[in-house]
This record gives structure tokens, C-alpha cells and sequence, in this order.
């Protein structure tokens, strides 16, 4: 099992550590390269697990409803900590629930439980980012507007996706295969562009920083629990879930607060310590599914 957990997190964090090692004597367009990421290769690959008609995607309803209560959830189980704390909402509340499903979610679902695992992982991402991209967006600014939020790309290839899928198109093999080859770019991009910003961490605020690396996934995980009691979920996607509620917050969530200028700093202690702390919580959690035989 020892094996298996490694094998697993290896990879992850080396390709993540030679983003750092890049970035520490680089000066990489990091800032480029995740638009680019965002804007087609991410959409690429979300667009083409959801337009697989192999993937039936009435299978992942149930864990898309889990997702959503473990994302929401998450705020309304830390929002009586953060009042006692003093701590500003703002700030606090949305790491903790928008994870880095993306960055991290996708290789490591896919590395841990293989290929058959990455329709769950796509799903459980777009269910994180349209919380971000909607709910997330809306406790920073109410004021907001929709359709600044329906421009995104991602958007739009989740609705196309859903459409192909669900209207029963067929798309050939070789489009499909292009759409995958350019889509599964965005995997090994996401950690490289994980380490970068890792060299951007902040220990300023440490406390909170370590705060947020405890309560991120301990929230995710005591709702996760009566989820997988309720919903009956497979069990490929019973694991998949338990991974994705013990995820650390998004990098996003840095991006976010700088655009918003909401206390990035304190953000991007939330985000990178959480992000350092899931090098003790993932083989944990993942000890726990593998022992489990989830899958």
C-alpha cells in the first residue's frame, strides 16, 4: 500500500517540484501560461470527457450533488469558527471551500485510481469551478455580473459537452482523440504552474496559513462522510470523492483575491500552506481508500 500511495504522490509533487526549481532561476510567464491553460487546454479536456458518450454522465449525478454539499458546505461549517476568530469572510471563507481540484484533483484522481477515474475527476472539477466561478464570485462582489461569469471558457465547453453527451451525438474518433492529446496538456501544466507559484509563498501569516491547511480539508471530509452514507456512490467514485474533499484550496483563489483586491496575502498563505500541508493529509486520506478497497 506504502508502494501504491507513493507511486501515486511522486509524481505529482515532482512535476510540481520542477515548476519550483524552473521558477527559481527562471522567470517563467506563469500568469500567461495559466490563461492559456484556462482558455483552451482545460476546456479542451473537460469538453471531451463530457462529449464521450463511454461516459454516460447520468452515472456521476449523485456525485456531482455530493461535490456541491461538500464545496458549500464547507462554508457554512467553518463560517461560526471564522466569526469566533474575527476572521474576514471574505478572506477566510472562500479557500476553504473552492479546492484545487484542477492543479492537483485531476493528476492525482487520475494517477491513484487510473484512467477510468477521470471522468469522475472532470466532473467533480467543473462542479468546483462553477461554484468559484458563480457563489465564489458573488461573496466577493454581489455585484457581479452573470454574464461576465458565462464568458468564461469552461463554461461554455461544459454546456457544449453536456449537450453532446446527453443529446446522444457520436463524435469521431479522430476528434475526439485530438481534443483528448491537446486537453491532457493541461495535467502536467497545472502542477509545473503549481510549483511556480509555490515559490511566491508568504509566512507572514503563518497562523492562518496553518489554520487553513487543518480546517480545508477536515471540512470537506466530515461532510464527505455522510455523503457516501446517504448516496450509495460507487465505489471508483467513493474514493474519487474522499481525495477531492481532502484537496487543499485552489491556487485560483490567489488570482481571485488579487483581481478583487481582497487581502491576497493572507490568501496566498491560505493557499500555499494548505497546499504544503496536503503533503502530510493526501497519503493519509489515500492510506485510508486504498486500505478501505474502495477500489
Amino acid at each position: 500500500m506504502i508502494a501504491q500511495i507513493l507511486a501515486t504522490l511522486l509524481p505529482v509533487f515532482l512535476i510540481a517540484g520542477c515548476g519550483a526549481l524552473y521558477g527559481r532561476f527562471r522567470t517563467p510567464d506563469i500568469r500567461g501560461l495559466n490563461v492559456l491553460n484556462m482558455e483552451l487546454f482545460v476546456p479542451m479536456l473537460v469538453f471531451a470527457v463530457l462529449a464521450d458518450q463511454q461516459a454516460p454522465l447520468q452515472d456521476y449525478a449523485r456525485l456531482a450533488l455530493a461535490a456541491t454539499v461538500v464545496v458549500l458546505g464547507s462554508g457554512l461549517v467553518l463560517y461560526p469558527l471564522a466569526r469566533v476568530l474575527s476572521l474576514n469572510l471574505k478572506t477566510f471563507l472562500p479557500p476553504m471551500m473552492f479546492n484545487n481540484s484542477g492543479n492537483m484533483g485531476l493528476p492525482l484522481l487520475v494517477l491513484a485510481f487510473g484512467e477510468a477515474a477521470l471522468p469522475a475527476a472532470v466532473v467533480l472539477f467543473i462542479v468546483e469551478m462553477l461554484l468559484h466561478f458563480s457563489v465564489g464570485l458573488y461573496m466577493l462582489d454581489p455585484h457581479t455580473s452573470i454574464m461576465q461569469r458565462l464568458k468564461l471558457p469552461i463554461v461554455f465547453a461544459s454546456i457544449a459537452g453536456l449537450a453532446v453527451n446527453l443529446g446522444g451525438v457520436t463524435l469521431p474518433d479522430w476528434l475526439l482523440q485530438t481534443l483528448n492529446m491537446l486537453g491532457e496538456v493541461c495535467i502536467p501544466l497545472m502542477l509545473f504552474a503549481l510549483g511556480v507559484r509555490m515559490l511566491d509563498i508568504d509566512f507572514s501569516d503563518w497562523k492562518l496559513g496553518m489554520l487553513g491547511a487543518i480546517a480545508c480539508p477536515a471540512s470537506g471530509l466530515l461532510l464527505a462522510w455522510p455523503m457516501i452514507a446517504l448516496l450509495d456512490l460507487p465505489g471508483l467514485q467513493v474514493a474519487s470523492l474522499w481525495v477531492f474533499a481532502a484537496l487543499p484550496p485552489a491556487v485560483l483563489n490567489y488570482m481571485v483575491a488579487e483581481q478583487y483586491q481582497q487581502e491576497p496575502h493572507k490568501v496566498a498563505s491560505l493557499v500555499l500552506l494548505g497546499n504544503l500541508g496536503s503533503l502530510v493529509v493526501m497519503p493519509i486520506v489515500l492510506g485510508v481508500v486504498f486500505a478501505a478497497g474502495y477500489i
